[in-house]
């Protein structure tokens, strides 16, 4: 295990489990919600339906898995106390999950009183998180590129639920405000400054880790963040002001900014110590070639703006972002994060090692690699159903499928834990 890992700190292994048990199951919502309402939702990224599915994923499936992962590497990882994380995630989770059901209804039914009540839950909710989150990084004594990216990463989202209760406001009681500005900042906070920003600084610590991989070189880590972070800000204030065209000036820079990260993941894992292909590096792969198409395809619609002018752009963007990069990379995580939860707290239990399963045996290797694959499916679907509207029912339903199947085998891995737990308290009594 790595070596700066702070196990005492580590939060009640009930505290993760219960985000990262409801996650999936809004990725369940979304497939299905595609499934029933076919490609026509996907012409365009302003659908009532479109809208719904981008949120069920955004505010529904990452936003619970980030914070479940957040409350757990925070305290292990880079040494912030949390402060009463059992009780925080009490009250916190909830309100998450109501907002988003809230939202989510709102824009599915256009109804402005669901999209008004959903901020005061997303906003207490996020509010709490955020407040103790941050208080724990700024007062951990640790140092380092990881712990400063994740810095940013909780400041990015305090800016894309903020501008998004703005959006919210201003659609539900009729504001006067500039909507498709706001929207496209709001946008690219969400998947650069907060979302992707995290995803860099788990990277840092986790890909050499479990992936067995170098680390990440440290001019490329010490700039990533603070570039992006700059790029953002820029990106935010060309929006508003006229006569510049924001896509044009900075779409491209930023978006091979993207790539490298890709480019730079990939090339570690190409050239890791062990060739060990496990859920979690294939998980990673996948993310990484999304993000590489991803990025390709913006810096081609920022060079050549007739290529966006088709609304479907857009929505291909999207599918190749939310699916691909984020439920491909949290997937492989909490596939990583789980059996190690499960070690590390029957470790705990006072328990030999030797009485201590393997890490491996937590998830069946074989329902991890089929759901796996289905995924990957899905991944392929999902972008070519925004061409070919045909595709969009199957799309959804193995998009649904393998999000079930991803809450199943997190599932067997709670249910592994209790089951060595019972046995080693079962021994301790008869010792």
């Amino acid at each position: 295990m790595h070596p700066n890992l702070s196990f005492e700190q580590a939060p009640p292994i009930s505290v993760p489990y219960r985000f990262f048990l409801v996650a999936p199951w809004f990725g369940v919502i979304a497939g299905l919600l595609l499934a029933w309402s076919g490609g026509e939702v996907l012409a365009s990224r302003w659908t009532p339906e479109s809208l719904a599915l981008v949120h069920l994923i955004a505010v529904g499936f990452m936003l619970q898995a980030m914070s479940g992962a957040l409350f757990q590497f925070i305290p292990v990882a880079v040494g912030g106390n949390v402060w009463r994380p059992l009780w925080i995630s009490n009250v916190v989770q909830p309100l998450l999950i109501l907002g988003a059901l809230l939202l989510v209804a709102g824009f599915y039914l256009s109804a402005p009183v669901l999209l008004a009540a959903a901020v005061p839950a997303l906003l207490l909710g996020v509010g709490i998180f955020v407040s103790v989150v941050l208080l724990a990084l700024w007062r951990t004594p640790a140092t380092g590129m990881t712990l400063w990216t994740m810095r940013i990463a909780v400041v990015g989202l305090v800016v894309t639920v903020l501008l998004g209760s703005l959006l919210v406001e201003a659609m539900s009681r009729g504001l006067a405000l500039p909507i498709i500005e706001l929207t496209n900042v709001h946008l690219a906070w969400g998947l650069g400054g907060w979302a992707l920003m995290l995803v860099a600084a788990v990277s840092y610590f986790v890909v050499p880790m479990f992936q067995l991989t170098n680390p990440y070189p440290l001019w490329f880590a010490r700039w990533f963040g603070p570039l992006l972070l700059a790029m953002l800000l820029l990106w935010s204030v060309l929006w508003f002001c006229d006569d510049l065209r924001p896509a044009q000036l900075i779409g491209a820079p930023l978006a091979l900014l993207c790539g490298a990260f890709a480019t730079m993941t990939l090339r570690l894992q190409y050239t890791r110590r062990r060739k060990i292909n496990d859920a979690t590096s294939l998980n990673f792969r996948v993310a990484m070639i999304a993000l590489l198409v991803f990025a390709i395809s913006g810096a081609a619609m920022a060079i050549d703006p007739g290529l966006a002018d088709d609304p479907r752009a857009a929505v291909w963007l999207g599918m190749l972002a939310f699916p691909g990069v984020f439920v491909s990379t949290i997937s492989g995580m909490m596939y990583k994060i789980t059996p190690f939860l499960n070690w590390l707290h029957l470790q705990r239990l006072g328990a030999p090692i030797s009485a201590v399963p393997n890490m491996k045996k937590m998830i069946p290797g074989d329902s991890m690699t089929a759901q796996f694959r289905l995924h990957v499916l899905a991944v392929l679907l999902l972008p070519a159903a925004v061409w070919l509207p045909s595709l969009a029912e199957v799309a959804g339903l193995v998009f649904s499928v393998s999000c079930a199947w991803l809450a199943w085998n997190l599932t067997l891995a709670m249910n592994s834990y209790r089951r060595f737990r019972d046995q080693i308290r079962a021994s301790a009594l008869r010792c």
